[in-house]
């Protein structure tokens, strides 16, 4: 069995997953969805993504008992009931572990909180696959990419800084995932988690020009992960370049390149702008199915 069939069973189960995510899922439907015995599913399951499906569903739903505690008043038996726990205990003690705080007590400070993401195993090798093609196919590609302009209030960055990585995978390979979840559990964020290219002026001593954070309204005054630092951002106008949807996961990669390229080759003088790297962030959102690849680059009008 060579990798490529290894992503293409897991993502047949992560997906399996994904629609019966509110139903009661048995460990032969998974495998059977895989195409694989159970013992074989089970293992290449847990090789690719680093947990059991059985700690893969309770994290997915754990995480959705979490928001449901913030943009709900249900009571906590009924989100426990909701997230398929049989009983208040075993929610609350499950929670614990996950998170590090009991339910009731996160209801109250809302602090963040690593959030589980789920994320398609096909993305990451989609991604290295491309990055090989050196083809003229991929070269002429050409994928609609929206172009706008918002302007940015005076805000703030929580920030995770990294002391090797240069772009998304490299800083997962250093500092883990868990960033996403985490930065994306702030309610009250402006946007979602994002890679950033930091300008020079806001690189500290040790560490480089990627890093990954969130944007924040000016007045948070909430709760500091460790690891992360919070930092004061001018308003600035941004440059959001953003691809259309995709529906084969396998498209990633694709989706990702065309932004880039997008970014490259797109003339901000003739509408009256510059890009101005100096002066913020870029942000690098990833991209997903549902919302295709965005990125985010400070301009300013000429």
């Amino acid at each position: 069995m060579n990798q490529w069939e290894k992503v293409a069973a897991v993502q047949k189960m992560q997906d399996y997953i994904k629609r019966h995510i509110d139903e009661e899922i048995k460990l032969c439907d998974i495998a059977e969805a895989s195409g694989y015995s159970l013992r074989h599913a089970v293992r290449i399951f847990k090789e690719l993504l680093g947990r059991t499906p059985f700690d893969y569903i309770r994290a997915i739903r754990l995480t959705d008992g979490a928001k449901n505690l913030l943009r709900s008043k249900d009571n906590i038996l009924d989100i426990a009931f909701d997230t398929h726990f049989d009983t208040h205990e075993g929610f609350i003690r499950a929670f614990s572990n996950e998170f590090g705080i009991t339910p009731q007590k996160y209801r109250q400070e809302k602090p963040p909180i690593k959030y589980f993401v789920q994320y398609p195993i096909k993305h990451y090798y989609s991604y290295l696959n491309d990055k090989e093609k050196e083809n003229m196919e991929k070269e002429n590609l050409v994928t609609l990419c929206t172009v706008s302009i918002v302007e940015r209030p005076k805000r703030k960055l929580l920030i995770m800084r990294a002391k090797k990585a240069h772009d998304y995978w490299s800083f997962c390979e250093e500092c883990g995932c868990d960033w996403v979840g985490l930065f994306n559990s702030i309610e009250c964020r402006l946007d979602n988690a994002a890679i950033l290219e930091l300008p020079n002026k806001l690189i500290t001593a040790g560490t480089t020009n990627c890093a990954a954070g969130v944007e924040l309204p000016f007045n948070y005054d909430g709760k500091i992960p460790e690891g992360c630092a919070c930092i004061e951002l001018p308003e600035c106008s941004m440059m959001y370049f953003q691809t259309e949807p995709f529906e084969n996961e396998d498209d990633f990669g694709k989706a990702i390149g065309s932004v880039f390229k997008a970014i490259d080759n797109y003339k901000p003088k003739q509408y009256g702008f510059e890009y101005d790297f100096e002066s913020a962030p870029k942000y690098n959102y990833g991209a997903s199915k549902e919302m295709g690849a965005k990125q985010a680059v400070p301009v300013k009008k000429l």
